[in-house]
């Protein structure tokens, strides 16, 4: 037997790919958008793959499970409750699946969703390894509050939270204290809201160090639960149905996206993300155009600033970067949204340094905006007499921003303030100046 897990550091999202020796067979769970690495394991091992296991349909990427079914064969095993609209096979409390020396037991682990499931992998009937998805995370439990909207099954967060703390207890904490814990996701993930550094851990390990396994009472587990959950992405919903209903091969709907030439006219009502460098993007850009910028958590920032369905161009340093760029926007199921990817070619636009000098001898002459997330400006201002107006809002919130002075925006390090202040400049039209703090935040 072999366990291999693949990281999409991005999305701080891991997935897994289990072989039987004996069998010549791999089941996949979990599954990222591309199908790549997979089918490369596979091949190395000569292995079929023969089924992909959902832990219930994500809301933060989008899977390959379909894609991997027409492909292979595989079978899709899942909750019965997940409703799902494609080929699949119920995979419920009680229900197994055997390959070779292995076999795989559904437990119904509802907390982060209600059609949540955990896997318990067992080696010729001892039990190895548990497969948790986004209930048990290492130093954390999934957070209860995406499905009260969105999926076949919805449910309040109150609601959840209540099923976790038994999900934990009644079903996970009975495993053996040396079976190995396998995550969905890892540091980073917008799915919980203190995960430790580490890839995987044991049971064991778990139930000294991790809060959501110690000794609560009920209420007090849920009120810690619901307590300082991060904000929810605009695209969380919308890939919560894409995985209920199974997406479209990766490479043949990126095949759809036009890569138009650089002097190709951009049509003036449609968004346009630039994903280069933020020291390029300030030296020249295109008019109204936003900077997210590849680098760092591109994806979650483009799902939680953009709009599911709203349309927009993508722009790239060069076809390299564009082609990560696509791969990336795909990997959250937003390839359909892209009227077209180019490379960068010039602009008129520019964004001057912040006059820091003044900025620290004069602060009142300035308007400062604080783009972080809620949870981060309750925790205290770090710039007095700031404004605050998380980036994900940003958009709708622009006008909120008074104009009788030049604006500052700045985060916690960078990222956020440089795709902030390319929002105001965007959405205020020249009417104040606008800067970025950028790092230099660091420095108050």
């Amino acid at each position: 037997m072999e366990i291999r897990q693949f990281e999409d550091k991005g999305l701080s999202h891991y997935s897994y790919a289990v072989y039987s020796e004996q069998a010549g067979t791999v089941i996949l769970i979990d599954p990222a958008r591309d199908v790549t690495p997979y089918v490369e394991f596979a091949a190395a091992k000569n292995a079929k793959i023969t089924g992909v296991i959902e832990t219930h349909p994500h809301a933060d990427f989008v899977s390959s499970h379909l894609e991997l079914h027409q492909t292979t064969g595989a079978t899709i095993y899942c909750s019965a409750l997940v409703g799902a609209a494609y080929p699949h096979t119920a995979f419920d409390e009680g229900d197994t699946i055997q390959t070779g020396e292995l076999t795989f037991k559904a437990l119904n682990t509802p907390g982060h969703s209600p059609d949540s499931i955990s896997i318990v992998l067992e080696e010729k009937g001892v039990v190895k390894a548990v497969f948790t998805g986004d209930t048990l995370f290492i130093g954390d439990c999934g957070r209860p509050d995406l499905r009260e909207k969105a999926g076949n099954l919805t449910a309040t967060r109150a609601d959840l939270a209540r099923q976790m703390y038994h999900s934990l207890r009644e079903k996970l904490m009975t495993l053996p204290d040396d079976t190995l814990v396998y995550p969905a996701h890892g540091a980073g993930t917008l799915c919980g809201k203190s995960l430790g550094e580490a890839n995987h851990s044991t049971i064991g390990a778990e139930k000294l160090t991790n809060w959501s396994l110690q000794d609560y009472t009920e209420d007090a587990f849920v009120a810690e639960l619901l307590s300082q959950q991060p904000y929810i992405p605009k695209y969380f919903p919308y890939d919560v149905d894409i995985n209920r209903k199974g997406a479209p091969a990766m490479m043949a709907s990126l095949g759809q996206v036009v890569v138009i030439t650089p002097d190709a006219a951009m049509k003036g009502d449609v968004l346009l993300v630039d994903t280069r460098p933020a020291a390029a993007f300030k030296q020249s850009h295109l008019l109204h155009a936003i900077n997210l910028q590849l680098t760092g958590k591109f994806e979650t920032w483009l799902g939680s600033v953009v709009t599911p369905g709203e349309m927009f161009y993508l722009i790239a340093e060069d076809m390299t970067q564009l082609k990560e760029a696509l791969r990336r926007a795909a990997s959250i199921g937003y390839e359909s949204m892209i009227r077209g990817g180019t490379v960068y070619s010039g602009g008129s636009e520019t964004m001057a340094p912040v006059p820091l000098d003044e900025l620290r001898k004069h602060p009142e002459a300035f308007t400062i905006v604080d783009v972080r997330m809620d949870n981060e400006i309750q925790a205290g201002a770090l710039l007095p007499g700031s404004i605050a107006i998380p980036l994900d809002q940003l958009r709708e919130r622009a006008h909120e921003i008074p104009l009788s002075k030049p604006i500052v925006v700045h985060c916690a390090g960078g990222y956020r303030s440089a795709a902030g202040s390319s929002i105001v400049a965007s959405a205020l039209k020249k009417q104040v100046p606008v800067y970025d703090l950028g790092e230099d935040i660091k420095t108050f």
